[in-house]
Order: C-alpha cells, then structure tokens, then sequence
C-alpha cells in the first residue's frame, strides 16, 4: 500500500520527450540506414545521381557523398552523425565519401538483429573495435609502394589513382583527360600543402576537352575603364607589379571641413589632389613594371596613363588570384607605392590577355617559382560544370593523398573482400560471442562490390560467390580480384589500374566504424521541447527588432 501511495518524482520539465532502451537504439539504426539508403545508389563509376532541389530554388546536380548529405538537411540526431563523417572523410581524403556512409549504414544493419536479441551493445562495439584494427592492419600489409620510382613512372601511377576516382563522376568518360590534368597540376604546386594554389576556373559553353591548365595563373579580365583597349595585351618576361591600393582621384572624405579665406586657395587643394595621384602613378611607371594587378580598384584617370606608357593593368582581382599571381611570380604584394624595389616585382616568361568562350582571360604562364597552376574548366550546362569541379575537387585531394601517402591498394571492392575473408577466418580462432560480431563486421565490408553490382545492374549474389571463391584460394592470388564494372564479371583490379590509395580505405573504415559504435553507445534521447519554442521565440523578436532604422516612410496616398 505504502509503496502505491509515493508520489511521483518529477525530474525534467513538462513536455519533454524522454526515450530510452532497445527501442531508441533500433529506432538510431533505423535512421541511419535510411539515410545510407540515399547515397547507396551513388556508389561506383555506374552510380546514378541526385538532383537536390533546395528551399532557395538552386539545383545541384551531383554524384559526390559529401555534397548530397551536406544538401539533405537532416535533422535526426543520430543520422547527423553520417553527415559528420562524410564531411571529415572530404576534408581529409577527398574520396570515399559515399563508402564512408554506406559501411556506417551497414555495420549498424548487421548489429541491428544482435541488438533486438538482447546483445548489450558494448559487447559489439569492442568486437567492432577489435575488427576495425585488425583491417587496418590487413591494409597495411596488402598495400603496394609506389615510391622509388622516376617522375614518368610515378605521374602515370598517380593518373591511374585519379581515374579510378573519376570513373564514378559525371565526368567518368573523360577521366584520362582529366587525370593527366589533375595530376600535372598537382605536381606544378610541388610541396606546397594550400589546396587554393590549384584554381579551378569555370567558363560555360564548348565541351568538356575544351577544359585546358595553364602552368600558372588565369583569372577573369575584371572590370576596366576607358583607356583599356589601348593596351597592350602581351608581354615577353614582363615585370608585374602586385597592389593593395586604390588608383584613384580621391576626394577628402566627406565630412572634412576646409575654411578658406580666399578663393585661389581653393586651386592649390585641388592641385594636391591631382598630384598625390600622378605621384602614385609615376612611382608605379618607375618601378619598371609592365603589368600592374591591384586588388582595389584602379580609376580610369590611372587606365589612360597606363596606356600612354604601354603598361597593363587591372584592378579588384580578387584575393585568391592576387596571393596565386604572388606565389607563381615571386612577387610580394605591396600596401604603399613607395619605395617599390626589384625584390618585391614578380615575373613570368608570358603574359596575355585571351578569349575563352565569350570570356577575356589573363593569363599568367611560365612562371619561375611555379608553385600554382589553373584549370579552366568547359561544359554546356552551369550545373555541369560546377559537378565537374567538386569532382576534379576529389580528384586532386586523391591524388596529394597518394603523393603523400605513397602506397595504393585494389579497388573495385577487392580490397573489401579480402578484409572479409580474413576477418571471418580470424573470428573461427574466437571462442566466445564475439565470433559472430566479427563475423556480421566481415559481412558489412561486402556491402561495397554488392553495390557496385546493384549499381551497374549486374546479379550482385553470382557475382559475390565468385568474388568469395577467388579470395578464399589458399595461394591468395585472388587477393587483388574486384568486380569488372565493364563485363559483369570479376577481374583482377591491380592488373587493370582501379588502384586506390589505402589512406583512402583505412580513413572510411576508421570512421565507419567510429560512427557505428557511437550510434550503438547511445540508449536515451532527451529532447526538450521548450528549450526549441524558445529558440524559435528568441530568433523571431530578433527579426522583429531589425529594420528599425530611419527609413524614409511611405508616400501616403
């Protein structure tokens, strides 16, 4: 009786969503999987592509993983946790985005049975944890060097890594084009680690083997005055001059006040002007530069005596392609006209101004320090073009990657199937429960060939069993075996160049596996409905307190 008497102790405030136990983790799963589900069909150089359509009315076309979940939007709580591997396996790798997501989506879908059974979640996450390393492990030791070898060798190994990655964009049909591209623009920026120093440059019309890199800098003509087209548009070794200043006829500011007593002396304020300019101007002439890049603006009094004494200039270039110019020339950008010594003057062996599409283009080529290179990107449609530069995106990380990181695995879902097959072999050496766990762990890894399969309209199961039958020879020569994407067979990947660098496969394991076992750790949820209603309230009397200035009020009718 006592104990039907208690009252009821009250912890959280009223209204707030409390779930906990079997059913909130299943429920975590089941989120995850669908938001796997979106990507999976991406996978692969047969992928399909999702066109998002966002609230402000822009289209993005795109194959890339991280691009599509960074557009979804999602806001289950546990699923945001795919988003956020995504994004770091962008940021650090550039590739295997859609792996990353998909392996996640799977390793929580092989739990997911163990979970309903009553397994305590922990007991998974060190079976997972234990698989993870010994895979990474596994690549390690599969993973092939390419160092040592010379720099022919070497590009045509990197090309082959950057076309396995281009195989599965929407620029898959010209991706030896674009591999030889990627990979001589990331050997022109040598060592230099600013993924900025590579500018990717977008201009519609033509087609895609339009596209051209330029060994150095390219950027838009900007915004001239009168007095341009007496320009000269080419030089031979031309010194360049690189500013942070305006050229411009500037009036004092407007709220100075001037008392004058008599009128001549108005004339000398006005010559003062003048000359401060002119000043500037000569000092720039002096400097024996023939190209004059500003990123301010430079008037059209200072484009005319340019022209008069056959110098090239531009003004408001934008940052990025002024630090470019900077890098490759070997000049330093200066904030004062004054004193402006060789030193501090760039150069390159060309300069010239060029159409491209209905686009002028100044072109900046032969540059001695040549730590930065350009691709123009061409292509019909604007979507088009900005999908082939997230992919060129990826492409170029893979590339760094393997330089770095030289060591490259099979891809093609052969790497995975080997981690399978020794996982599954190390879990029969397992007494205990923990046999099974590795075992569902090595069953997951072979979600990637079923979905190159799926994906490529191939019968995923026959292909699967041969895959399992060649990696299970007791020799291992079927350990380098993928799926053939062009017969529907299995071929070996090494021998046919879908090569991969392994920090691409041990980075999507690491954080897969991460991610499950964060998910499977998570029992309660506790959501607080007030916390969100105020939020709400506070961001709409912000909104409300805005536009309170001192407009000018309505015509009254």
């Amino acid at each position: 009786m006592a104990a039907m008497l208690q009252p009821q102790i009250i912890l959280l405030k009223e209204g707030t969503d409390t779930s906990q136990g079997k059913a909130q983790l299943v429920s975590n799963i089941n989120a995850c999987t669908a938001v796997a589900d979106v990507v999976r069909t991406t996978l692969g150089p047969r992928g399909m592509d999702k066109l998002i359509h966002d609230d402000k009315g822009n289209v993005t076309i795109s194959n890339d993983g991280a691009t599509i979940m960074k557009l979804l939007d999602i806001v289950h709580p546990a699923a945001k946790i795919l988003v956020d591997i995504a994004k770091s396996q962008d940021s650090e790798v550039g590739d295997g985005t859609t792996t990353v997501v998909l392996l996640a989506g799977e390793f929580l879908k092989e739990a997911k049975p163990f979970v309903e059974d009553g397994v305590h979640p922990q007991n998974l996450i060190r079976s997972y944890r234990t698989a993870c390393y010994l895979a990474i492990e596994k690549i390690k030791e599969l993973a092939v060097s390419i160092e040592g070898k010379s720099l022919e060798e070497k590009k045509s190994l990197l090309a082959k890594c950057a076309a396995t990655t281009l195989s599965s964009k929407l620029i898959g049909g010209e991706k030896d084009f674009f591999a030889s591209m990627v990979v001589d623009a990331v050997i022109a920026i040598g060592n230099d680690d600013r993924l900025n120093m590579i500018g990717i440059k977008k201009v519609p019309g033509g087609n895609m083997r339009d596209s051209f890199l330029v060994n150095g800098v390219a950027f838009k003509k900007t915004f001239s005055y009168a007095g341009f087209e007496q320009q000269p548009k080419k030089f031979l070794n031309p010194k360049i001059l690189l500013l942070n200043i305006e050229l411009e006829l500037k009036s004092e500011k407007e709220n100075a006040e001037i008392r004058l007593s008599d009128p001549s002396q108005y004339q000398s304020i006005v010559d003062a002007e003048w000359n401060i300019i002119y000043d500037k101007l000569d000092k720039c002439v002096k400097s024996g530069a023939k190209v004059v890049l500003s990123r301010l603006a430079i008037g059209d009094l200072a484009t005319q005596y340019f022209a008069d004494r056959d110098i090239f200039c531009a003004g408001r270039v934008a940052e990025e392609d002024l630090q470019r110019v900077a890098a490759a020339t070997g000049g330093t950008v200066q904030t004062s006209v004054n004193n402006i010594i060789d030193e501090v003057l760039g150069t390159c062996e060309v300069f010239e101004e060029k159409q491209v599409g209905n686009e002028r283009f100044n072109i900046f080529s032969g540059c001695p320090s040549g730590r930065t290179a350009t691709i123009v990107l061409r292509g019909g449609a604007d979507q088009f073009i900005e999908e082939a530069e997230r992919s060129l995106h990826d492409a170029i990380m893979i590339v760094r990657r393997a330089l770095k990181n030289s060591t490259v695995v099979a891809g093609g879902g052969a790497i995975d199937m080997e981690i399978s097959r020794y996982l599954r072999q190390h879990a029969r050496t397992i007494a205990g429960k923990s046999q099974l766990f590795i075992n569902s762990y090595a069953k997951a890894l072979e979600v990637i060939p079923r979905q190159l399969c799926d994906n490529a309209g191939f019968d995923a199961t026959d292909v699967l069993n041969k895959l399992r039958q060649k990696h299970a020879l007791p020799s291992g020569e079927g350990a380098s075996y993928g799926v053939d994407i062009n017969t529907g067979g299995i071929a070996d990947s090494f021998a046919n160049f879908v090569w991969e660098p392994s920090v691409v496969k041990s980075n999507a394991i690491n954080a897969a596996t991460e991610a499950a076992c964060l998910i499977l750790s998570v029992d309660e949820t506790v959501k607080n409905p007030k916390s969100e209603s105020a939020q709400g309230e506070a961001a709409a009397s912000a909104m409300a307190g805005r536009g309170r200035g001192r407009g000018r009020g309505m015509r009254r009718r």
